[in-house]
């Protein structure tokens, strides 16, 4: 299951299954789970952490030092998650000391050609990154949601989940859960209707995020009074409630604010 042309460091575990292709590097202390298909010319530097059923195609580059002039060698690492689709040319980074020394992609994820994930990120599951998306160091994207191809997010920001980044889009503010944000300069258009109604939201769950979204955009309030209100949309719909704190949870305690 491994070819002949592969390098494989002595330390680096690789589990039953496994294929590896010719003229791909694996260094030490990686670890790959069983079912993970690694394609030729694909390099995996050391400090790495692959689950299983993952397919990482050629010329990916995964677990390379972080591109962060703070970093000095320290021991830092890359965990990824399991059936994970990884394509050709993507950048996955480890984390840095300073950033905690972990970058962590969960699974499920589709990341598409020249993909960039900087150190520190933390990337949920079944998220969806197209051609040449890219994360700055230390942003958080929670699960489903979905950058267009070139989008770029700026460091020290979150993508709500759920949420979609349009193509070419610069996030220079945090998403939250269920927006749709596109343009140049960036535009929160509306609430991602069709991505939730694919994922199982029923129609009255929806009908109450795009009440929520018409108080934190429509209204004229304050960031605080639109939380407010909608917590107490919350507390008087159960069956929502859950649904609701995904979206308050991803608009409180923002440093750099909102896309608003």
């Amino acid at each position: 299951m491994i070819d002949a042309l592969a390098i494989i460091h002595p330390s680096a575990s690789i589990a039953d299954g496994v294929r590896v292709g010719p003229w791909s590097v694996i260094g030490p202390n990686v670890t790959i789970g069983e079912g993970s298909e690694i394609a030729s010319h694909v390099v995996i530097k050391g400090n790495t952490r692959i689950g299983k059923g993952n397919s990482i195609y050629q010329f990916a580059s995964i677990g390379e030092d972080p591109a962060d002039k703070k970093f000095s060698g320290e021991d830092t690492w890359l965990e990824i998650g399991d059936n994970n689709i990884i394509r050709e040319g993507a950048t996955l980074h480890r984390g840095t000391g300073a950033g905690g020394g972990l970058t962590r992609i969960g699974s499920g994820n589709l990341m598409m050609a020249y993909v960039h994930i900087a150190h520190d990120c933390v990337v949920g599951n079944n998220t969806v990154f197209a051609n040449n998306a890219g994360l700055s160091g230390h942003v958080h994207v929670d699960d489903w949601a979905i950058l267009g191809g070139y989008a770029g997010v700026n460091q020290f920001l979150r993508v709500g989940a759920h949420a979609m980044v349009g193509g070419m889009t610069h996030i220079s503010h945090d998403v939250p859960a269920y927006v749709i944000v596109s343009g140049s300069p960036p535009a929160v258009r509306s609430v991602n209707t069709v991505g939730l109604e694919r994922r199982g939201f029923d129609e009255q769950t929806v009908k109450l995020i795009r009440e929520a979204f018409k108080v934190i955009y429509k209204r004229g309030l304050s960031l605080q009074e639109a939380q407010q209100q909608i917590a107490q949309m919350a507390d008087d719909h159960a069956a929502q409630h859950a649904a609701l704190t995904v979206l308050l949870n991803s608009i409180s305690g923002s440093a750099k604010g909102i896309h608003r």
